[in-house]
């Protein structure tokens, strides 16, 4: 099984959101800021994210049984919802939450040169590790829009380690942003303004993740450019009528199911037909290897009202 191509980048934001993590928890306490606590809590679910793509990738990996004939694949899907519904939950959830009690009960920012130190080193290590992701997506991304790309994307981890890291460069940026306000006119309640604004944009992130994973998960087509590929390989057999109709679906990023109605020669006999279907599949399969299955039926000819008479 090869190594996915995200799986650097998901590694890379691990062990950065680790540190980071530990070091804005450290500053949150001393300085009593909202906006950095936020930003501890945001990293600290990145890590939990990450270790939940890493477990996905590894399930997923898994062969076909008898329960379970067409693989495991799906279950990436899965576990790339479940860190969207955490980014929401948690990230979105507890720094909206913390961002009101501070704005109920603002306490004063203690030592905030200590928040500015922490909040630059970790935009560096953030940075770091949104290059990572950014030059992964590259790679799949072609001349595509970045929009296009993540819609017509099979691999969700592809763009998601990179939304993290995005949503936490622009989180650090309001942290900072919301700090400096705090103390230079003495208003602690920005402090959880800002907090409450990180939340948005963590909820915004996991919207677009959720709505993502979740057409994954329940089915999408593969790429039109493949369909038409199985369409036109059936259709040079010369004993292929007309294909009628090519469905496909994604079980997993590089596992494809497609099936077929065709049309074949009347005169074909069942054994010509039986090894027209193996000679069909065998090609597809060796042409896109991500077609784990290819099922092909025969559809009677369409014949007119006068022919029936």
């Amino acid at each position: 099984m090869a190594v996915p191509e995200s799986r650097p980048a998901i590694i890379a934001a691990l062990i950065g959101n680790g540190l980071i993590a530990v070091t804005k928890g450290i500053a949150a306490a001393i300085t009593g800021s909202s906006a950095m606590l936020s930003e501890a809590v945001h990293s600290l679910v990145d890590c939990g994210n990450e270790v939940l793509l890493l477990y996905g990738q590894h399930r997923s990996s898994r062969p076909a049984d008898e329960v379970h004939p067409f693989g495991y694949g799906r279950e990436l899907y899965f576990w790339c919802f479940v860190v969207a519904l955490m980014i929401f939950a948690l990230g979105a959830g507890i720094s909206i939450y913390e961002g009101v009690i501070h704005i109920r009960h603002p306490e004063a920012i203690t030592k905030p040169y200590i928040n500015f130190i922490v909040l630059g080193l970790a935009f560096v290590f953030e940075s770091v590790s949104w290059f990572v992701a950014w030059r992964g997506f590259q790679r799949v991304r072609g001349d595509g829009s970045i929009w296009h790309v993540v819609r017509a994307s099979k691999d969700p981890t592809m763009f998601m380690v990179l939304f993290e890291d995005t949503a936490a460069l622009i989180g650090i940026v309001i942290a900072a942003v919301g700090t400096g306000l705090a103390v230079a006119y003495d208003a602690p309640w920005i402090d959880g303004s800002a907090s409450i604004l990180i939340g948005l944009v963590l909820a915004a992130v996991a919207g677009v993740l959720a709505r993502e994973s979740k057409n994954l998960l329940i089915g999408e087509r593969a790429d039109p450019i493949l369909q038409e590929a199985i369409r036109e390989a059936a259709d040079r057999e010369a004993c292929v009528r007309s294909v009628r109709r090519v469905l496909t679906t994604h079980m997993a990023p590089d596992q494809v199911i497609a099936t077929m109605d065709v049309e074949f020669d009347d005169r074909l006999t069942i054994p010509d037909v039986e090894k027209l279907i193996g000679r069909i599949e065998r090609g597809l399969r060796d042409r896109h290897p991500e077609l784990s299955r290819v099922f092909i039926r025969p559809e009677p000819r369409v014949t007119s009202g006068i022919d029936r008479v």
